[in-house]
C-alpha cells in the first residue's frame, strides 16, 4: 500500500512511518557520502550532500512512487570510485556503509525499546518498532545484488573486471528490472531471507 492511502486512512500511523522512513533513507545516503569522503572522494561533500536537509536527498519520481505504490527511492549520493584511495576496498566499504547504518539504527531502536521497557501499545514503543522494521527492510532490500542496489556494488568489489563491467552495463536498466521482479514476487524470498539474517544478527547483540 502506498503512503498516500495510509495518510488518508490513518494519519497518525502515516506520521509514525513517514518520518522514520525519511530520515532512515537520509542517514543511509549520508553514510555512503561520509565513508566516500573519508576514503578520498569529496564529491558528495562538495555538492552539499552530507546534510540532514531532506530537500538535498529527495528524488521527485522516487517520492511519487513511494507515496503511490509504497516503493520509492532517494537521490543516490554521488561517488567517484576512481578517486578513492583503494578503489576495490572503497567500493565495498562505501556501498556497505548505508546497509550498516540501517542495521545500526534498527539495533538502537530495539535496544532503546528493551532498555526503557516501554509499553508495547504506547506511541514511543510503536515509533521505535517502526524505526527498527523500516531499517531492517531497507538494509535487506539494499543487500540484493542487483544494480544499482548496494549489494551489487559490494559484490563488484570482490568480482572480476568482466563481471564489474557487466554490472555497470546493466545499471541503467536496474530499477526497471527490480520493479518487474518485485511485481512478480521473485525478490520476496530473497528480501525475507535477508531480513531474517539481519534480525538474527541484531538479536545476538541485544542484551
Amino acid at each position: 500500500m502506498g503512503l498516500i492511502n495510509l495518510l488518508i486512512k490513518d494519519p497518525l500511523t502515516f506520521i509514525l512511518i513517514a518520518i522514520p522512513l525519511l530520515y532512515s533513507i537520509i542517514f543511509h545516503e549520508l553514510a555512503h557520502g561520509w565513508v566516500a569522503y573519508r576514503m578520498g572522494d569529496p564529491t558528495a561533500k562538495s555538492l552539499g550532500r552530507l546534510s540532514l536537509n531532506p530537500l538535498k536527498h529527495l528524488d521527485l519520481m522516487g517520492t511519487i512512487m513511494l507515496f503511490v505504490f509504497g516503493f520509492g527511492w532517494a537521490k543516490p549520493v554521488p561517488v567517484n570510485f576512481s578517486r578513492l584511495r583503494d578503489r576495490r576496498m572503497g567500493m565495498i566499504w562505501v556501498s556497505a556503509a548505508g546497509i550498516i547504518m540501517n542495521m545500526l539504527l534498527a539495533f538502537c531502536a530495539l535496544f532503546l525499546n528493551r532498555l526503557l521497557s516501554l509499553p508495547s501499545s504506547g506511541m514511543p514503543s510503536v515509533l521505535l518498532h517502526y524505526l527498527a522494521q523500516i531499517n531492517i527492510i531497507l538494509a535487506a532490500f539494499n543487500l540484493i545484488p542487483l544494480p544499482p542496489l548496494d549489494g551489487s556494488k559490494i559484490l563488484m568489489g570482490f568480482a572480476s573486471p568482466d563481471i564489474q563491467n557487466f554490472f555497470f552495463r546493466i545499471e541503467r536498466y536496474g530499477f526497471i528490472i527490480i520493479i518487474a521482479l518485485l511485481y512478480f514476487g521473485v525478490l520476496n524470498p530473497v528480501i525475507n531471507f535477508f531480513q531474517w539474517m539481519i534480525l538474527s544478527f541484531i538479536k545476538l547483540l541485544l542484551p
